[in-house]
């Protein structure tokens, strides 16, 4: 790899013979190390975005009412102050609930074994999430609830921000939302 080069030209000066330093040749290696490093650049690959995927529908002239089932519907709406409201079914028969957005998480398993142990554990029968967040709701709370989507292993949720109820809205604002 590398060489060690001494000059052989030490001339005496008063009886001694004087020792030139030792030269070190490192063009072997520094063509290995642009092997090596050509090598490791082309096989490896290099750290991809993990992005989440969201889609939502184009905005039609005619808005669509889906009837989600009730019996396996959780809805979140986003508001502020790193808050959110969490129900299950639909906004009739809602039982609101005001939680932090770092207790989402135990809302989302709790809702979902509640699906599960409704429909006797039917793989079919999957929990569907609707997040709604409103005007107030900070873009950091909306990324850790997807987020949350995520970690759940949660199949179907969508995303509603153009559909508020009347009710919802009264609840956010009576909680200060």
């Amino acid at each position: 790899m590398a060489t060690l080069n001494e000059s052989q030209s030490g001339k005496a000066a008063k009886g001694r013979t004087k020792k030139p330093a030792p030269r070190v040749d490192l063009t072997a290696m520094v063509d290995l190390m642009f092997l090596l490093t050509t090598f490791f650049m082309l096989t490896t690959s290099l750290g991809s975005l993990n992005a989440a995927d969201i889609a939502k529908p184009d905005k039609t002239d005619v808005d669509l009412v889906v009837n989600y089932p009730e019996s396996r519907t959780m809805t979140i709406l986003l508001g502020k102050n790193n808050k959110t409201v969490c129900y299950m079914g639909t906004i009739e028969k809602a039982n609101m609930k005001v939680i932090p957005v770092a207790d989402i998480q135990k809302e989302i398993m709790a809702n979902e074994q509640l699906v599960a142990q409704t429909h006797q554990h039917n793989p079919a029968k999957y929990m569907i999430v609707i997040i709604k967040p409103s005007k107030t709701a900070r873009f950091q709370n909306f990324v850790d609830v997807i987020d949350e989507m995520k970690i759940a292993n949660i199949k179907s949720y969508a995303i509603d921000d153009d559909h508020i109820a009347e009710k919802e809205m009264a609840f956010m604002k009576l909680n200060n939302l």
